[in-house]
């Protein structure tokens, strides 16, 4: 749990400021965000797969196998 105390003449904006900070350093935000909707199974596979920088479907086709531009015909 995060719990911000105030420093001596500290406003309330600038409490409001550090809290969100700890927040953002904690993972909370993006937790927040990836939970705030129901995500498929299959969805969750397809992002975390996409994470590891392989070529996926849909870039080229056949998965990068030519090793150069095509020969002009």
């Amino acid at each position: 749990m995060i719990k911000v105390k105030s420093r001596g003449n500290e406003t309330a904006e600038q409490m409001l400021r550090r809290f969100k900070k700890m927040c953002e350093k904690e993972g909370l935000t993006k937790d927040i965000k990836r939970v705030a909707y129901y995500e498929k199974p299959s969805e969750k596979k397809r992002r975390r797969g996409s994470r590891k920088g392989g070529m996926g479907l849909g870039m080229g086709g056949s998965g990068g196998s030519s090793s150069g531009p095509r020969p002009s015909r």
